[in-house]
C-alpha cells in the first residue's frame, strides 16, 4: 500500500517521524512531504503569489522513506506531492502526529485537517491524525493506532471518500479506553490580543486565545444525536474519530431559503 504523510509542524517534528517509521518498519511504500518548518493554524491555504521550493530530505527518516521538506504550507505539501513529485497516487493520505488536539470547530484553521483534506479533494481517502497535548512526547501509541488503522483500510475499505479526523489522547497505550466514532463539537474561544512594543518602538500584537467552552453543534445540523461528541470522548480517553467532507453546503438552510423572491433580478 502506497502512503503519502504530511503535517503542520515541520519535516523534524517527532509526530510525523513517529508516523512515518512504524508504518514504513510495517512494510508500507511511504513518501514524506512536509513544510520545511511549523506551519500550525494555517488553515486551507495555498501559496499562489511566490514559488514553491522542495529539497530532497536524507538521513531524518527511514532508510526505505522517501522525503521532501517544502516551503509552502501543508496543502501546498499534498498538492504538490500529487502533482509533481510522487510517480503515481497513493492509496491513502494520512497528515500528523499534530502535537495538539484537533477537536470542534479548531479543525476550520487546522493545517493537520487542510493538509489531509487537500488529499479528499484530490479523490483519495484521507486521515489527519492528532495527539491531544502540547507538551507529551510519546507518539508510539498514536503511530501504532495508525498502523492498526491502515490493515483496516486494506481489509474494509472506505464505503464512500471521505477524511477521517482522528485525535488520541495522550496516554500510554494500556490506558487508552477505546474507539469512539464521534460527532464533531464546537468549542469557543476568549481571543486576547496582547499589545506590545518592539525595539524600534512600533506597535505589534500576539494572539493568546483560551478554550471558553465546549458546546453541542446546533440541533439544525440534523447530526445523529446518537452519537458522541469528539470534544467529550477524548476526557475519557477514548480515540476519537470523525468523518468529515469538504462539502460545506447547510441542508437546513437550502430548504429556508427556497421561498426567498428578489425582486428586479
Amino acid at each position: 500500500m502506497k502512503l503519502l504523510i504530511s503535517n503542520d509542524d515541520g519535516i523534524f517534528a517527532l509526530g510525523i517521524r513517529t508516523l512515518a517509521n512504524t508504518l514504513a518498519e510495517a512494510g508500507y511504500d511511504v513518501t514524506v512531504v512536509c513544510p520545511d518548518r511549523e506551519r500550525s493554524a494555517t488553515g486551507h491555504g495555498l501559496t499562489l503569489h511566490q514559488p514553491i521550493r522542495a529539497e530532497i530530505v536524507e538521513s531524518v527518516f527511514h532508510p526505505a522513506i522517501k522525503a521532501w521538506a517544502c516551503d509552502g504550507t501543508p496543502s501546498d505539501c499534498v498538492k504538490l506531492a500529487l502533482w509533481a513529485l510522487l510517480e503515481s497516487p497513493p492509496d491513502l493520505v494520512l497528515s500528523g502526529i499534530n502535537q495538539g488536539a484537533n477537536l470542534g470547530t479548531e479543525i476550520l484553521y487546522s493545517g493537520t485537517v487542510s493538509a489531509a483534506m487537500e488529499g479528499l479533494i484530490e479523490g483519495i481517502p484521507s486521515v489527519a491524525l492528532s495527539l491531544t497535548s502540547f507538551s507529551h512526547k510519546d507518539f508510539q501509541p498514536a503511530a501504532n493506532f495508525a498502523k492498526n488503522l491502515v490493515a483496516q483500510f486494506i481489509q474494509k475499505p472506505l464505503p464512500d471518500l471521505m477524511l477521517l479526523n482522528i485525535n488520541i489522547p495522550a496516554v500510554k497505550w494500556e490506558e487508552i479506553a477505546g474507539v469512539a466514532i464521534t460527532r464533531q463539537g464546537m468549542r469557543r474561544y476568549v481571543d486576547v490580543f496582547d499589545k506590545r512594543v518592539d525595539p524600534r518602538g512600533k506597535t505589534y500584537y500576539w494572539l493568546t486565545g483560551e478554550i471558553l467552552e465546549d458546546a453541542e453543534p446546533p440541533a439544525s445540523l440534523n447530526l445523529p444525536q446518537n452519537l458522541p461528541l469528539d470534544i467529550h470522548v477524548i476526557r475519557k480517553n477514548y480515540i476519537s474519530i470523525t468523518p468529515l467532507q469538504y462539502n460545506l453546503t447547510y441542508a437546513t438552510g437550502l430548504e429556508q431559503l427556497s421561498d426567498w423572491e428578489f425582486k428586479g433580478v
